[in-house]
């Protein structure tokens, strides 16, 4: 079935700022409350946010085999495990609907009430129930980075990191969406020059530049998933912020890898791009040099352009843009860290968050995180309004963004913001 969606050409009788990231060629999915208090799956186009459940209530998928309740639940679990001919379809359909052309729900002012909001007017939920969260570590300059200020300069990275994509198990329970603040955590230190660790407040709190896919039910327990099919499993991208506590980890990492540094905070963007909008952007990936097993082994373009953007923005002050990136230049395309994940027969279900680790480029503003902008915190940042950043103050927020372009059609995520707040402390 052709991505119909992807037309280049259709615009959309929904208003559409030049700029938006959502044009009628996006067609994300997410979930929103809205003014009623009602839950509901729905897409975005332009600055508005259109309820899928209205629309199936009022038999706009009409033809598209679906559940009576499909899109009258609070979270995309089941949609997603309905599989690629599935979003396909509905995909096509919306953009059916929204297309200039067509009269249908443009001419019925009494369904477009019932259906259509106003983006100011919804609050965005978690898009999805998070069953498993694997953070993976696939870029080669923030793996090089991290390697030559932790151990020897001359070697890097560790003898397994060419050949598989490395990756731990963090915490859904602590997945949350664009919006909600983060507190500082608690934890182990050793202070510099001590034999004795203490307990308190991280002092090197860090973001990570990160993005996310969605999975859906991919396979049976001792199952592999080929790498050549991996794709197909994935539903879709988010951006991610996977919340860092460099002075805990240092201190806890050896011998089994982060713990309590990881686990009190990961943040997403709530509207998921599909694989099928991100298609016209797709891109070859870097050079895999020594050729990886045969089982993770692929040729041509997997992975994707997505141009990326950082802002750190303090209390009462404007944003500071502090490194902008590339996810194509992640050494382990998302196909390869799936196929790596399942070849043990590790079963992946839909709904799971596969991060893809921090995302440097190779030059100095184009670092992932405040550990590589500033060197481990040998070279603060300035910013605008005077003051200087080693790592995440209190009351600091974090923005991140992302989108994708070409000659013909810019589509993007939105963004992720949180804001650090200090300790939580009992009443």
């Amino acid at each position: 079935m052709l991505i119909t969606a992807n037309d280049p050409n259709r615009k959309s009788w929904l208003e559409v700022l030049e700029d938006s990231d959502f044009p009628i060629q996006n067609i994300p999915f997410g979930v929103f409350l809205t003014k009623e208090h009602v839950v509901t799956i729905g897409t975005r186009i332009g600055d508005y946010a259109i309820d899928l459940g209205a629309l199936q209530q009022l038999n706009y998928f009409e033809g598209i085999e679906l559940t009576d309740d499909m899109f009258m639940q609070d979270t995309l679990n089941d949609f997603i495990s309905d599989g690629h001919k599935t979003w396909r379809q509905v995909r096509n359909r919306i953009a059916d609907i929204f297309d200039a052309e067509d009269s249908q729900l443009r001419d019925n002012a009494d369904h477009r009430e019932i259906v259509i909001f106003d983006i100011d007017d919804v609050e965005m939920q978690l898009p999805v129930l998070i069953g498993d969260y694997t953070d993976f570590y696939s870029s080669r300059e923030h793996a090089t980075n991290v390697g030559k200020m932790f151990r020897d300069p001359e070697n890097a990275l560790l003898p397994n990191w060419l050949h598989i994509p490395v990756g731990y198990h963090g915490r859904s329970s602590t997945i949350v969406p664009s919006g909600i603040p983060v507190h500082r955590p608690m934890g182990q230190t050793l202070p510099n020059g001590e034999t004795t660790p203490v307990f308190g407040p991280s002092r090197l709190v860090d973001f990570e530049l990160e993005t996310g896919f969605i999975t859906t039910d991919a396979n049976i327990m001792g199952e592999n998933i080929p790498v050549h099919e991996a794709e197909q499993h994935i539903f879709g991208m988010v951006l991610l912020n996977d919340w860092s506590a460099r002075d805990i980890q240092k201190w806890e990492y050896v011998p089994l890898g982060p713990f309590l540094a990881k686990n009190f905070a990961t943040s997403i963007s709530p509207w998921i791009v599909t694989m099928d909008a991100l298609e016209p952007y797709r891109t070859k990936g870097p050079k895999q040099n020594p050729s990886p097993l045969p089982y993770l082994q692929q040729k041509g373009k997997h992975t994707f352009d997505i141009s990326l953007e950082v802002s750190l923005q303090p209390e009462n002050s404007e944003e500071n843009i502090i490194s902008k990136s590339n996810f194509k230049y992640m050494y382990w395309s998302m196909s390869q860290q799936l196929a790596h994940h399942a070849s043990n027969g590790c079963r992946i279900n839909s709904g799971d968050l596969m991060g893809s680790g921090t995302i440097s480029g190779a030059t100095e503003d184009s670092f992932g995180s405040m550990l590589e902008l500033t060197w481990g915190g040998k070279n603060p940042l300035k910013l605008s309004d005077g003051s200087e950043r080693k790592f995440i103050a209190d009351n600091d927020t974090v923005i991140i963004r992302g989108f994708c372009s070409n000659a013909e059609v810019r589509i993007g995520f939105g963004e992720v913001k949180s804001k650090l707040l200090p300790p939580f402390a009992r009443n």
